[in-house]
């Protein structure tokens, strides 16, 4: 024992005695061997210099790149992609979508950027029904759930172990006694923190089949803080489609005391733009359950009843394994499309560059920019970065405003009440880079004008950041707001 203890102490003095060399060794690998914005950098370096090994350990923690490759494709849906693809941009080229869709022609390059750059086909025989209560929502859930006849596909960011898991599961059991195919992808942070494995065990005991992503090693430890998959998506017979901020969790209705009332929005879509939110579910299985992975085919709808004329829908995903960060590029060029008004509601708003110079030539330029966050923090460095990037906005003119009622964690964008896009995503630099998200655009006036009410609804419970107010903060909330905002690029 006493030998084990000398060798211990020998190894924590080496290590002290070259703390110098060891720096300088991480530093160069952040430096040169992973591929960072200038100010990530920065702000790593930093955390080395005053955190000496310490702060290595949390890099490898959150800090580090995953290779920018496609983990999920697969040859056969590659190629229905890819054929699918080609023959929409000729469509577009062609102005054929101008003809069906005249209001819309201001968008079609975003269509098209979004269709080369993320795969994301448009369809538009879609019926879609928005969703701002948690009540609301899983109890249109549930009666869908209940008329299930084939397969229901549910993936959920964070899913706990309360009344409202276990309501579905009632259902679910009862389906999978019916013949119905169920399976449930929840993440290894989200999911598997929050749900012990034995009772994922006695799920699958149900005929329940389940797949975690990206799973902890040695019990409970995680080495992925980044890279979560942050995607909510429920698909029931490749139907009947589910999108949206929604978690599976008691706090989602407005149940936990902490937060109060739960401000969210989620998207329910029947139509073919279902098919992408299912090959979005598929591929993400796939990958978590390499023994168990799904073909194609047996889940896409061949025909469908819909109407022409619907709602043109384009879903987009992102994360990082995608060249392009796709949702915060739809972001962008909305913001730079936009004429007389854009609507922001975030829970976390803490944008890259891009995005803050798009938004002050927007308010420069007379473009009605109304943003809205929370009243209160979930993440204390986030909320107090995301009250720093406002706070700008708002001395530059802007429309900002904090939402009393509860938790905001609705996540989305509004342009010239004529296109949304709404989903997983946060206007923040980890949902644009660092989680795998899923958005879905809207090019519909009618319903960009009824999530417009929905904003408009929400002011008369929140409260207008003025630019007194702003300027008038005491010294320990502007302290709060400059650490936070330092550390910014790793939030």
């Amino acid at each position: 024992m006493e030998i084990v203890w000398e060798n211990i102490q020998a190894a924590f003095l080496f290590i002290y005695s070259h703390l110098v060399i060891i720096n300088l060794v991480l530093a160069v690998i952040i430096v040169f061997f992973q591929r960072k914005e200038p100010k990530s950098v920065w702000a790593w370096l930093l955390i080395l210099y005053f955190i000496p090994v310490l702060g290595f350990i949390f890099y490898l923690l959150i800090g580090t790149d995953m290779h920018k490759q496609k983990m999920f494709r697969t040859k056969e849906i590659e190629d229905k992609i890819n054929d699918a693809i080609r023959h929409q941009e000729i469509s577009i080229r062609n102005q054929e979508l101008e003809i069906s869709y005249p209001e819309m022609k201001d968008y079609e390059d975003l269509m098209l950027y979004n269709l080369r750059a993320a795969d994301a086909i448009l369809t538009d025989d879609n019926q879609v029904r928005f969703f701002v209560d948690g009540k609301e929502k899983f109890k249109a859930l549930a009666e869908d759930l209940e008329k299930a006849e084939r397969s229901i596909h549910i993936q959920y960011y964070i899913i706990r172990d309360d009344e409202v898991l276990q309501g579905i599961l009632e259902i679910l059991k009862r389906k999978v006694e019916q013949g119905v195919e169920v399976r449930i992808l929840y993440d290894g942070m989200g999911g598997g923190r929050f749900i012990k494995r034995s009772a994922w065990k006695q799920i699958r005991s149900m005929g329940i089949h389940t797949a975690e992503f990206f799973p902890a090693i040695f019990g409970s430890l995680q080495m992925r803080i980044n890279y979560r998959n942050h995607r909510k998506i429920v698909v029931i017979d490749g139907k009947t489609g589910y999108v949206g901020g929604f978690n599976m969790a008691r706090e989602y209705l407005g149940l936990d005391k902490k937060f109060g009332y739960w401000r969210d929005t989620h998207m329910r879509i029947e139509g073919s733009a279902v098919d992408s939110l299912q090959v979005r579910f598929i591929l993400d299985w796939n990958f978590a359950a390499r023994d168990k992975a799904l073909t194609f085919d047996p889940y896409l709808v061949k025909t469908r009843g819909g109407i022409k004329g619907g709602c043109p829908v384009q879903i987009v995903t992102s994360g990082p394994d995608s060249l392009e960060q796709g949702i915060r590029n739809t972001y962008l060029r909305l913001i730079h499309k936009a004429k007389h008004s854009i609507y922001i509601q975030t829970p976390y708003f803490i944008p890259d560059e891009s995005i803050m110079t798009a938004l002050s030539i927007a308010v420069h330029s007379g473009v009605k920019v109304n943003i809205m966050i929370p009243c209160k923090p979930d993440h204390p460095f986030v909320y107090w970065a995301t009250y720093s990037y406002v706070g700008e906005l708002v001395l530059l003119g802007a429309n900002c405003y904090t939402y009393m009622n509860g938790f905001l964690h609705a996540k989305g964008i509004v342009v010239d009440e004529e296109v949304l896009c709404y989903g997983t995503a946060n206007m923040d630099i980890r949902s644009f880079s660092l989680n795998f998200e899923v958005n879905a655009i809207l090019y519909d006036e009618g319903k960009a004008r009824e999530m417009t009410a929905y904003f408009l609804e929400d002011l008369k419970y929140a409260k207008k950041i003025t630019r007194d107010m702003y300027l008038g903060r005491n010294l320990l909330v502007r302290f709060k707001e400059q650490v936070s905002r330092l550390l910014s690029p790793l939030l």
